[in-house]
C-alpha cells in the first residue's frame, strides 16, 4: 500500500521563488503525513493564465532548476516520489507546459503536455513525444497533463505499456454541475480508471487567478474506478492504493480488460467526414 497525497496549491503569476517555496514546503508537510507520492498542480511553478507568451517565458525552467533538487531531498527520506508541473524553457527556445517526476535521486522523467486547452495554444508549444510510463520507487506510473486525460487513447496508451497508476497534474476551470453529479473531469478519469482497472490520481489547484477560479476537485481513484479520496477543506486529498492491483486486470472469472479486446476491428482509423 502506498500512501497518495495530492496537495492543492494557488500559485501566483509571476512569482517563481514564492512558488517553488510553496510546493517544496506542500512535498515536506505531505511527506510527514505519510505520504510517499506526492502529486501538485499542472504549472504549479508558475501559475496558469498567463497573458502573453514573453510572460510564461519569463518564469520558463529547464529540468535542472533547483526545485527538483529541492523536491528531491524533500522525498529522499522515505524513497518516495513527486510528480508536479511546470513551464519549460526548451533547447529550442520554446515554451512548453510540462511535468517532471521525481524521486530522490533527481528527476526520473519528465513529460510536455500535449492536448493543450483553449489559450495555452496562445502560449505554449504542443508536446511531441508519446507520454512515458516511468519506472520508480513506487512503482511504474504513466502522465499526463489535465486535458490529455479526455483523450481514451492517452489512458490507454499508458495502461497498455504497463502503467500502475496513472498520475494527472490539473487545472481545472470553475464548472457548474448539476445537483449530486461529479465535474465531467472526475467523471472521464473514474471511467478511464473503470476500463483500463488501473488507478488514476488527479491534482487540481486553488485559489483566484486573474478572475478565474477552479474546480479544486482533486481526486485519488482506485482501479475498480471508485473515487477514494477528494480535497478536504485544507486543500489535501489522501489516501492508500495498493498498485499491484492495477497488473490484474480480471473482471469476472471470463472476462479480461485487455485479454477481451478486439483490436483488430475497432483500430482503423477513420477518415473524417
Amino acid at each position: 500500500m502506498i500512501r497518495i497525497a495530492c496537495r492543492q496549491l494557488a500559485p501566483v503569476i509571476p512569482d517563481l521563488a514564492g512558488n517553488v517555496e510553496r510546493s517544496v514546503a506542500a512535498v515536506r508537510e505531505s511527506v510527514a503525513a505519510g505520504a510517499r507520492l506526492v502529486v501538485l498542480p499542472e504549472l504549479v511553478t508558475t501559475g496558469y493564465m498567463f497573458s502573453s507568451q514573453e510572460e510564461a517565458r519569463s518564469v520558463a525552467v529547464t529540468t535542472d532548476h533547483p526545485v527538483f533538487a529541492q523536491w528531491a531531498l524533500a522525498v529522499a527520506g522515505v524513497d518516495g516520489v513527486v510528480v508536479g508541473g511546470f513551464a519549460e524553457l526548451g533547447a529550442d527556445g520554446l515554451v512548453y507546459n510540462s511535468l517532471a517526476v521525481v524521486d530522490g535521486s533527481g528527476v526520473l522523467g519528465s513529460y510536455r503536455k500535449t492536448h493543450l486547452w483553449d489559450r495555452e495554444k496562445l502560449v505554449f508549444t504542443p508536446g511531441s513525444a508519446v507520454p512515458p510510463v516511468v519506472d520508480t520507487p513506487l512503482g511504474r506510473l504513466g502522465v499526463l497533463i489535465c486535458y490529455d486525460l479526455e483523450f481514451p487513447e492517452m489512458t490507454r496508451s499508458l495502461a497498455l505499456r504497463g502503467a500502475e497508476l496513472i498520475v494527472v497534474p490539473t487545472n481545472w476551470p470553475r464548472e457548474t454541475v448539476p445537483e449530486g453529479e461529479r465535474v465531467p473531469e472526475v467523471t472521464v478519469a473514474m471511467a478511464a480508471a473503470y476500463t483500463n482497472h488501473v488507478g488514476v490520481v488527479c491534482c487540481d489547484r486553488s485559489g483566484i487567478e486573474r478572475g478565474q477560479d477552479w474546480n479544486e476537485a482533486s481526486s485519488i481513484i482506485n482501479e475498480h474506478g471508485w473515487v477514494v479520496a477528494t480535497a478536504d477543506a485544507s486543500g489535501i486529498a489522501m489516501a492508500d492504493l495498493d498498485l499491484l492491483r492495477s497488473r490484474d486486470k480480471t473482471i469476472t472469472p471470463l472476462c479480461d480488460a485487455f485479454g477481451d479486446r478486439r483490436p483488430e476491428l475497432y483500430s482503423e482509423v477513420v477518415a473524417p467526414r
